[in-house]
């Protein structure tokens, strides 16, 4: 019979629930290869005088049989699958001698050119379970074997490689995902795994638009820019785009910028998908309240400095009456306070934030574009904020940042 050293690994996929499977030692190889088996539904049983504290949690919450002694023969009897990894070489030997005599597959962890079967390096994305063996064994190699597997796992979270999905005949469905500030590097893997699979996108300006010449050529990509005072897709006309198509039986994402649900209209939205018996599915983003001050070095909180900070739209000016804003219960706050949409009504805002108390020499970061190429920032004080702004064009979309933690440095 030929070496079983000289021919590569037959890869399958072992269907273990329900059945005995045998895991013998209770160190850190068993904790890392017990989750994957329970997961997979096995019976296990594991064999060891001592284990991990996290073995012993499992065992404790019944999710595995524990016997607390060495390996004896007879311990392989009945199971499926074995792994032995034990401190004790020649309980090894004898452990995988009778999984030899019991036809039942077993992994080694100290000789694995001794075993009958390996552990491939396994990871999962969007509903993929990707398993990496080296086909020579004679350049088996974990260390290769985990980097192609992080490879190709990190191409399916981040969208790069599409894993199309057959149709089941369920509901067409919605997914509003946030895209975050801008930079694509920074819209969330299952944001970007959902925006590789659809067949309709429908996109803010706001949103990482570099991202869209990534889709491939059948999607479809409705623009649904809103610029201030500008062109401006109606809130309604976007409403019905995701209907129509969504009831085509297309997969559509409505591509955000930041995060759906802050100021971004993403409950409307979601709403009217409701009314229409859609299902709908929401994706946060990272908001650019948060991202874009750190984008240039502000921290929203700093100890000793900031312990709060509030995020409020500027869009509406402070003496109109649709104004839905306390200024002057933000003007008392003594944290920090990030303001959305507020370029062209900062004069207002400055003036009634100093009228109501908040003094005059705080520092203020302008921020436009942020975490983009064309990303800058301005500094003022809140007095001479306005001002600022308009010496340096400062210009939508810009993250305004009132506070102490505008003049940190790093």
């Amino acid at each position: 019979m030929p070496s079983a050293a000289s021919h590569p690994a037959y890869p399958a996929g072992l269907r273990l629930a329900g059945r005995k499977v045998v895991v013998l030692g209770g160190g850190q190889v068993a904790q890392r290869r017990l989750p994957a088996l329970l997961t997979a539904g096995a019976d296990v049983l594991l064999v060891s005088p001592t284990v991990t504290a996290s073995v012993e949690a499992m065992a404790t919450a019944g999710e595995i049989r524990w016997e607390r002694r060495r390996y004896r023969a007879g311990d392989l009897e009945g199971a499926w699958y074995a792994i032995v990894a034990t401190d004790d070489a020649e309980a090894n030997t004898a452990a995988s001698a009778e999984a030899e005599e019991r036809r039942v597959w077993c992994v080694r962890s100290d000789d694995a050119d001794a075993a009958s079967a390996w552990t491939p390096a396994t990871g999962h994305s969007a509903g993929v379970t990707v398993a990496v063996l080296t086909t020579e064994p004679a350049e088996r190699d974990p260390r290769r074997t985990a980097a192609v597997r992080d490879s190709l796992v990190h191409a399916l979270d981040e969208g790069r490689v599409a894993v199309p999905r057959q149709g089941n005949g369920e509901t067409p469905r919605v997914a509003l995902v946030g895209g975050g500030p801008g930079d694509p590097d920074l819209i969330t893997v299952r944001g970007r795994r959902l925006l590789a699979e659809a067949d309709v996108v429908v996109a803010d300006r706001l949103g990482p638009r570099d991202l869209l010449a990534e889709l491939p050529p059948h999607v479809e990509v409705i623009d649904a820019a809103k610029i201030p005072y500008g062109r401006a897709m109606a809130q309604e006309a976007i409403n019905e785009a995701l209907i129509a198509h969504a009831k085509a039986g297309k997969s559509v994402v409505r591509l955000k910028g930041g995060d759906p649900f802050v100021f971004g209209r993403g409950m409307e939205e979601a709403q009217a998908l409701a009314e229409a018996g859609i299902p709908c599915t929401v994706v946060p983003g990272i908001s650019s309240a948060v991202s874009v001050p750190a984008a240039v070095g502000i921290p929203v909180t700093h100890r000793g400095v900031a312990h709060e900070f509030t995020v409020v739209s500027g869009h509406v000016a402070p003496d109109d009456p649709r104004s839905l804003v306390d200024w002057q219960a933000l003007a008392r706050l003594r944290g920090t306070l990030v303001i959305l949409m507020g370029v062209d009504k900062l004069g207002a805002i400055a003036e009634a934030l100093v009228r109501h108390g908040r003094d005059p020499e705080t520092p203020v970061a302008l921020v436009q574009e942020g975490t983009t190429a064309a990303q800058r920032r301005v500094d003022a004080r809140l007095a001479t904020a306005a001002e600022t702004a308009r010496a340096h064009d400062v210009r939508p979309p810009a993250v305004i940042v009132v506070g102490a933690v505008a003049a940190l440095d790093a």
